[in-house]
């Protein structure tokens, strides 16, 4: 089978990834075979920019497909491989003053975002207490208003259920 990797040309990864990531979207509703492909555009990945695309890429695949697990798993990958090359420690206190002062670097973004993304799959996953915890932490540093979905995902999880349920 011949495959139009060029139909895709603003994406920057690979023939070969392309390829699987086609493949994978072929075959959307055969969800093993999807998967399959999914995880190995991302054993194929041969750059770190390409890389971070492919784990947003999968972690969208993933959470429409309604695999939490495997789209936490994502979002957390991406979060380490930015925390790797960004020198990012695991405490929050000084990993907040870093974000606080860079929001303008795309790499920054992408993190806060997959940070957000996991507060979500976590809470889809039942974990609300950790889910409330990444919203809040994420309300701290968002003085623009900016990542909204961790705003509302808070508003939900914080809402008083009424009385007439």
């Amino acid at each position: 089978m011949v495959i139009n990797t060029q139909q895709f040309s603003w994406f920057q990864a690979s023939d070969r990834v392309k390829s699987l990531l086609i493949l994978a979207a072929e075959n959307y509703g055969n969800t093993s075979e999807a998967d399959k492909y999914i995880n190995q555009a991302l054993s194929a990945s041969k750059n770190e920019s390409e890389y971070l695309e492919l784990l947003v890429s999968a972690y969208r695949y993933f959470y429409y497909k309604n695999n939490y697990s495997m789209a936490l798993q994502a979002a957390n990958q991406l979060m380490d491989k930015i925390k790797e090359v960004e020198q990012l420690t695991d405490n929050w206190e000084q990993q907040k003053s870093i974000l606080l002062n860079r929001q303008d670097s795309a790499t920054l973004r992408l993190y806060i975002n997959a940070y957000v993304a996991s507060g979500l799959v976590l809470a889809k996953l039942g974990e609300l207490e950790q889910a409330q915890t990444i919203c809040n932490r994420i309300q701290e540093i968002d003085s623009h208003n900016e990542f909204t979905g961790a705003k509302i995902l808070l508003d939900i999880l914080t809402k008083p259920q009424d009385d007439d349920e």
